[in-house]
């Protein structure tokens, strides 16, 4: 087995996993550290001799993750950070389909590295090219500071995400030496990386850098830059600079930088970090942008799962608690953050009788915490992403949705169908550590992984999610709005959970998405 490659920077020495060669920790920029720390990545300096590529790098700087003790990584984080890893049957020149993932973790936490997103499976059973990417995250690839600090640091706050377009870059220049075709790149990822994805969508710099995107459980919900303005306000408060000396954050360790994004931006409180819908970079409305066609002909799978806001349940305590006048409060909350295009205004009280009535009529539960998970993961996920998936298919006849339903049994039966559930069946690597905590060994999932998988594989090779596995999938389009339902049955369904996504479509301006942004 071939286990080297040849890059325009270098060799590589890669290694040999049961039957695929792996590279890890490929460097696709410059260490953003010193001057580079908060300026757009730079293309990686060359190097001499065989680069060993058989060890993950360090992963981005990041805290604990508050959700769950599963997603917490035991390397050490660096700033060093922006590396991929390559997944391939064979580092030849066979064009093989390229599947680019992005994690998510809310912009905070994640590596590319992490057992759940290793490449194997999917590269060997669909014969296609896994590339998994690191990114900024945090303060280091979202603290907006050209706006309160001029030159003394004029980072956009899209330090992060411009990242990922050089990991894409990276991929379009490099992939073929790896066995991969860099005209046949799809980019798929999850929560954070599909709102990232969301924002490519709408980039014209990322045009022409992959052919098809996978939306998992992420849509363009962005920052607006007065929210972005009002963070960097905050930390230089807090270390008691001037906007004038901000340049000073660059000599900072980046251990007391992290420990001060922590702090003052506890994750508790909701995102403070995420790509700035700017009018530069990103559009100021993205989905006004694909709607006007900025992504016309590209192929979309998007979806999300059934209960998504039962993965948040750790960063709310007082839940299980929560009375129908406490919800009627969270829902009337206004002071939470603002994302980009935000406007809307409704009624607590009428998504509260929608909400019951609907759950009633199919049997669910309706007490208070049962309707704020209802209501947050619909508002924050399910009906965005619908949004975006129907703006796109007015431009793309390839446009697939589906909605995850198989229940969880873990966290005592309270994770079922949640935010990230799906991702381990997508790569198959349910035996990983990290993918244990969301779904325990033993856990009935039947022929799922292997369908998902099957699906993911095919839209990364032709467009279209077909598989002998699952039913005939259609493309999604108002006013059918065909669905497929993946769980222990899979069945492609018309407009499924119609009376909530048609209550939150009420609150629309202009064919757009206006969304309050919540606690997450």
């Amino acid at each position: 087995m071939t286990t080297t490659a040849t890059t325009t920077y270098g060799n590589l020495q890669g290694s040999g996993d049961d039957g695929i060669v792996v590279f890890r920790g490929i460097p696709y920029a410059q260490p953003p550290i010193g001057p580079l720390r908060f300026g757009p990545s730079e293309p990686p300096e060359p190097w001499s001799g065989l680069r060993d590529a058989t060890t993950f790098s360090p992963i981005p700087m990041q805290a604990a993750s508050a959700v769950t003790a599963g997603l917490n990584l035991a390397a050490e984080p660096a700033e060093d950070c922006l590396t991929l890893n390559v997944w391939t049957p064979s580092p030849d020149d066979a064009r093989r389909p390229v599947m680019v993932y992005f994690h998510g973790g809310a912009f905070l936490t994640g590596a590319g590295s992490m057992p759940m997103y290793h490449g194997k499976h999917l590269a060997r059973r669909g014969d296609v090219v896994v590339v998994t990417v690191n990114y900024r995250l945090g303060l280091f690839g979202y603290l907006r500071g050209i706006d309160v600090c001029g030159d003394a640091l004029p980072s956009t706050g899209n330090e992060g995400l411009l990242d990922q377009l050089a990991a894409l870059q990276w991929v379009r220049q490099e992939i073929a030496a790896f066995g991969g075709d860099p005209e046949n790149v799809t980019v798929f990822g999850q929560s954070a990386g599909a709102i990232s994805i969301s924002a490519m969508l709408a980039m014209p710099r990322a045009r022409g850098l992959f052919q098809k995107a996978i939306l998992q459980s992420g849509s363009a919900l962005l920052q607006t830059p007065a929210t972005a303005n009002g963070v960097m306000e905050r930390i230089l408060a807090d270390v008691g600079l001037a906007p004038r000396e901000a340049g000073r954050l660059r000599d900072l360790p980046a251990a007391q930088l992290l420990e001060i994004q922590t702090r003052v931006t506890p994750r508790a409180a909701g995102v403070a970090y995420r790509p700035v819908a700017d009018g530069e970079e990103v559009p100021l409305d993205p989905f006004a942008a694909i709607a006007a066609g900025s992504a016309a002909g590209i192929p979309l799978l998007a979806g999300t799962t059934l209960e998504e806001w039962k993965f948040f349940r750790r960063l709310d305590p007082e839940l299980d608690s929560l009375t129908d006048d406490g919800l009627l409060a969270r829902l009337a909350d206004s002071g939470t953050e603002v994302h980009a295009g935000d406007s809307v205004q409704f009624d607590p009280a009428e998504a509260i009788t929608t909400y019951r009535q609907s759950r009633a009529a199919r049997g669910e539960g309706t007490s208070a915490p049962d309707l704020w998970q209802a209501i947050m993961g619909d508002r924050r996920f399910r009906v965005p992403v619908s949004r975006l998936a129907e703006l796109q298919a007015a431009h793309t006849r390839d446009v697939y949705a589906y909605l995850f339903t198989w229940r969880s049994p873990a966290w005592n039966g309270q994770l079922g169908a949640g935010h990230v559930v799906e991702v381990p069946f997508v790569f198959g690597t349910l035996d990983a550590p990290d993918s244990q905590d969301l779904v325990p060994p033993g856990s009935p999932t039947g022929m799922l992984p292997e369908q998902m998988q099957d699906a993911w594989i095919a839209f990364a090779r032709t467009g279209r999610p077909a598989s002998s596995r699952l039913p005939a999938w259609e493309p999604y389009a108002a006013p059918r709005r065909q669905t497929m339902l993946l769980g222990a049955d899979c069945a492609l369904v018309d407009a499924p959970y119609e009376a909530e996504r048609r209550f939150w479509e009420t609150h629309t301006e202009a064919g757009t998405l206006h969304q309050a942004a919540v606690r997450r």
